[in-house]
Order: structure tokens, then C-alpha cells, then sequence
């Protein structure tokens, strides 16, 4: 397949090129890191070259080496026709400028939640002082557990999850990022086997992506563990046992914020006389909500 590329191909910004072009061809989803072809390439080539992931221009005129090019050009196969998301194939993703462990045990970081979290949820927190525990719900990778220990600095924060397996990510996260005396793992099925605490705070990036949705999904996304993705015919089954359980965990006035993805209409349907405050992001409008320990509360 890549014949030709071996020999022809000698810069950074003919194999720049070269990957935009195949990418294109081959009808690549992206949405792990990147949104586009271009920044999708940049990252896997930097990344190959062991370059600053975020300056390619002075390089672009840069001559590779023949094994450098055999290396990224295997790489780029590999993407196109494995169609396996650039994170896996590195065994890393960004976010928030953050660098985090990933391989299939675990959905890539991408939450929008992060960027609230950067914010320490302002204006919603007044004083980041304040928050003494939080509870990361479906950790995955930890990402979010470890953001919001860097946005409440006097914070504990629990990370749980039901997989063993994505909990031995986490752990290494943790263990990367130094929070191990504030971040702690916990193996649960939400609430079940976790200890009783009171939290001002609960974030969750749960599965709830529904049925037809799934049966749509880009191969891409089929790398990642589907029990992560799949939240039931609706999108709601997790949520539902979620919003039912949370009031007992949370402290007087303590808030649950929740990613629900593109499922807001299932939202609205299943949870009609909820009326949570909608948070918006650089990218997003309806896809993250607050709601207090007080509207919870029968």
C-alpha cells in the first residue's frame, strides 16, 4: 500500500500531504483528540518523531530519515485501515493540556466536563477552597477525577468505576499526575460498594448512548468498551438509577453535574419535572447539566 510513499516521500510536509489526502480518501471519523484530518496527521507525525506536539511549522521543510518515515508510515496504516483512534495507537491522549495513559480498557478523555472543571466550575462554585470531597462516577481513564483535584485543591476526590480493568488505567494516571494521596480509586457499581460520604460535589460521565445511536457508531469508537458507551434503548438506564441514588451521597446544597452527550431530548422524556441548569462549553449547549442534592430529593 505504501510502496511508493517509502521512496517519494522525504519531509514532513510531503508525508503532511500524504496523510491528509489518505485520510480523506479512506473516510476516516475522528473525535479522540481531533476533529479534522490535518490535526489528526500532526499529531500522529510529531508524535512519531518525538517532536513538541504543538510545532510543526519550523519542521515542516525537515527531511526524515528512511527508518522514521517506515515507522510513521506503518502507523498511518494502521489508523486507515484498522480504523483504530490515533489515541490507542499511541497509548496517550490530551486534554485540557493534560496527558493522559489510554488503551482499550478505557473510553479516550474527551468530556466537555473538563473544560468546566479548568474553570473550577465557575460561577456554580464560588470559592474552589471550599470543596472538601468529590466523586468522579464512571472514572474510565480518572481523567476527571484528576482535573477536579487540580481545580479543588483542598479536595479529596474518589474515582470509581465498575471495571477493574479501566481502574488499572486510572491508577497509572493518578500515579503519573502525583495526586495519589487525593485521588483514590474505587472498584463500584455507582453507589453500591462505595463508603458512605457526604460530597459537595459529583461529577459523571456516564454511558448513554442509546441503542439505535450504538448500532450507528463510527468503527472508530467500536475499539472503545462498549459498557462505557451503551446506556440502553433510551440512553437513560445508568442516569435513571444515577439521579435515584445520588441525593444520599450528596452533601446539603452538593451538586451532581452530569455529561449526557446528544441525548437530551431522552433527557427531557425520562426526567420531566426536573429543571437542572444547563452548562454550555466552547463546543456544547445541552449536553451538561447541574442539578442540587435539593431538586433531587423527593
Amino acid at each position: 500500500m505504501y510502496e511508493s510513499a517509502n521512496t517519494e516521500l522525504s519531509t514532513l510536509r510531503d508525508l503532511m500531504r500524504y496523510s491528509v489526502s489518505q485520510f480523506n480518501a479512506s473516510q476516516l471519523s475522528f473525535g479522540h483528540g481531533s476533529d479534522n484530518a490535518w490535526d489528526e496527521a500532526a499529531y500522529l507525525l510529531l508524535h512519531t518523531l518525538h517532536l513538541p506536539l504543538d510545532t510543526l511549522e519550523p519542521y515542516l521543510d525537515a527531511r526524515v530519515l528512511p527508518e522514521e518515515r517506515e515507522r510513521y508510515l506503518r502507523l498511518l496504516e494502521r489508523r486507515i485501515t484498522e480504523r483504530i483512534p490515533a489515541a490507542y495507537l499511541t497509548g496517550e491522549a490530551w486534554l485540557q493540556g493534560h496527558r493522559f495513559v489510554v488503551d482499550p480498557r478505557v473510553i479516550i478523555p474527551r468530556s466537555p466536563i473538563s473544560e468546566l472543571l479548568t474553570d473550577s466550575l465557575a460561577p456554580w462554585v464560588a470559592d474552589p477552597d471550599d470543596i472538601d470531597f468529590v466523586l468522579d462516577l464512571c472514572t474510565g481513564s480518572g481523567c476527571l477525577a484528576i482535573l477536579a483535584a487540580l481545580a479543588f485543591p483542598n479536595a479529596q476526590v474518589d474515582a470509581v468505576d465498575v471495571s477493574e480493568h479501566a481502574l488499572e488505567i486510572a491508577d497509572q494516571n493518578i500515579e503519573l499526575s502525583g495526586l495519589d494521596g487525593r485521588v483514590t480509586t474505587h472498584c463500584s457499581d455507582l453507589f453500591d460498594q462505595l463508603p458512605q460520604c457526604e460530597y459537595k460535589l459529583i461529577v459523571c460521565n456516564p454511558p448513554y448512548v442509546n441503542n439505535q445511536s450504538m448500532e450507528r457508531l463510527p468503527l472508530e469508537y467500536r475499539h472503545e468498551p462498549t459498557e462505557a458507551l451503551a446506556g440502553g434503548d433510551d440512553g437513560m438506564d445508568l442516569i435513571r438509577r444515577l439521579l435515584e441514588e445520588a441525593p444520599a451521597f450528596l452533601a446539603p446544597e452538593g451538586m451532581l453535574v452530569l455529561e449526557i452527550g446528544n441525548e437530551y431530548q431522552n433527557f427531557i422524556a425520562a426526567f420531566p419535572d426536573l429543571d437542572p441548569v444547563w452548562l454550555s462549553t466552547e463546543n456544547t449547549e445541552d449536553q451538561i447539566l447541574l442539578l442540587t442534592r435539593e431538586q433531587l430529593t423527593p
